[in-house]
């Protein structure tokens, strides 16, 4: 078994001993007759509320009713998980390891592959049948787009959306400071003189990119990958399957980070290195102490969207706006651009322990079908994988997808990832906290990637 499998086996030892969310096995039901659950990381008036809400409210009553008219007796209920992304995919390993877990899973696109190596999921068409090739969506999804739930030429489920980053900023702070608006940073240094002119006017942390391991996946795709894409730079060679492990680009963005948050301090260092790390950045750019913060769209529709728990006199759309994130140097971002982002995905897998799979895949179908998925966007407008569905009611949003999906790459749907993100992440916070310098930690990640892919497969220039 590859080495990305170990991480699983790690998540495996630090789960609890009980399996949380068991799945229709063991239910003696027939699909005209059934039960089917839904988990998702989601708590109403709580983290992704709106999912909730689109859930209980339009997907359950709906399915039912459906149901119902085919003279099927199905009950679909919700498990709202409160932790973390992290903790979320480590219940999922222990549920799935002894057979169990819920029939319809929120699903990261990133897990993919390790679930697969672990033999813990299986692609749609194996647990439904053929019947996954006949649903209408396909006609409306790119190719690209049905790679987020796949791996290695199969799909594993569908994808509810996409996204994009970009720098936040408040704009109250920014108007206090003297800075002009609005504000588009064009290269690497525009964006530290403004964090010094943030910092001049008494602002406690101009400037937050992600580092450390403590933030896991956001360190790597809002913190990291922004600031590596910049230097013109993927993590991983895509043409000859390498990685890059020594390389001027990874120094340059270490350096960055050195700069904004040990030699100028321009961020809080502490916030990067808590274990709530995250939240607190929320909480900061929330209360004013932070004044530009590298995020992905959620954080538009969801941490600051109106309903949230911050809702400023002022409203949203008056004390935050956002900017591209520029390259090091105009020219010099990733494929040659001015501005760089990156994209992750989301979506739902059935369980392949369930005992309705044909039932599980009317369920997931419905739910992205387009009245489902349009319900959904006049609930929290989005990007989303079908092409048909439009990011209505919001125009920032709509602004983000437009200007940004031409500048955004994706990760490299691969097992080794998963282990390689967390080295990403470990080498960030070893200069964020100077326990190493930028060379120091660069080739500490180095040799990471040397035991993780082999040596032959890692790029040093």
């Amino acid at each position: 078994m590859r080495k990305c499998v170990a991480v699983l086996s790690v998540l495996l030892l630090l789960a609890p001993v009980t399996a949380l969310f068991a799945a229709g096995a063991g239910e003696a039901a027939e699909p005209e007759d059934a039960r089917l659950n839904i988990i998702i990381r989601g708590v109403e008036d709580g983290v992704n509320h709106n999912m909730v809400v689109w859930i209980l409210e339009d997907v359950i009553p709906a399915f039912e009713e459906r149901m119902a008219e085919q003279g099927r007796d199905v009950r679909v209920g919700l498990i709202q998980f409160g932790g973390s992304d992290e903790a979320l995919e480590q219940q999922y390993a222990l549920d799935m390891s002894v057979g169990e877990g819920s029939d319809i899973m929120a699903f990261d696109g990133f897990w993919i592959p390790d679930f697969v190596e672990a033999g813990y999921i299986e692609p749609l068409d194996q647990i439904a049948g053929n019947a996954v090739w006949d649903w209408g969506g396909w006609d409306v999804i790119p190719e690209g787009l049905r790679e987020i739930m796949g791996f290695d030429g199969e799909i594993y489920g569908l994808g509810s959306g996409t996204d994009v980053r970009k720098i936040y900023y408040r704009t109250d702070l920014f108007e206090e400071a003297g800075i002009s608006l609005p504000w588009q940073p064009e290269s690497w240094e525009d964006v530290l003189q403004t964090a010094r002119e943030l910092q001049r006017a008494g602002v406690p942390s101009p400037l937050q990119i992600n580092a450390g391991t403590a933030m896991g996946e956001a360190t790597t795709m809002q913190g990291y990958f922004m600031v590596l894409l910049g230097a013109g730079e993927h993590m991983y060679d895509f043409e000859n399957n390498m990685w890059y492990g020594e390389t001027q680009a990874i120094h340059d963005a270490l350096e960055v980070y050195r700069q904004i948050y040990v030699e100028e301090e321009l961020g809080n260092r502490s916030i990067q290195l808590a274990a709530a790390g995250r939240d607190q950045s929320f909480e900061a750019f929330r209360e004013g102490e932070i004044a530009m913060l590298v995020e992905g769209d959620w954080f538009w529709r969801s941490v600051v969207a109106p309903g949230s728990e911050w809702e400023p006199a002022a409203g949203r759309d008056n004390v935050v706006d956002w900017a591209k994130m520029p390259a090091q140097q105009p020219g010099a971002g990733f494929n040659g651009q001015d501005f760089v982002s990156i994209s992750g995905g989301t979506g739902f897998i059935i369980n392949p322990n369930t005992s309705h799979p044909e039932l599980a895949w009317e369920l997931l179908a419905f739910m992205h079908d387009y009245d489902m998925q349009m319900a959904f966007q006049d609930i929290q407008p989005r990007i989303t994988v079908r092409e048909d569905i439009p990011v209505q009611g919001d125009p920032v949003m709509s602004s983000m997808a437009e200007e940004l999906l031409q500048y955004s790459t994706v990760r490299p749907q691969l097992p080794e990832y998963a282990q390689i993100s967390v080295a990403a992440q470990r080498m960030t916070e070893r200069v964020v906290n100077e326990e190493m310098t930028p060379q120091e930690a660069m080739e500490a990640y180095a040799e990471d990637l040397d035991e993780i892919v082999g040596s032959d497969r890692v790029i040093r220039e």
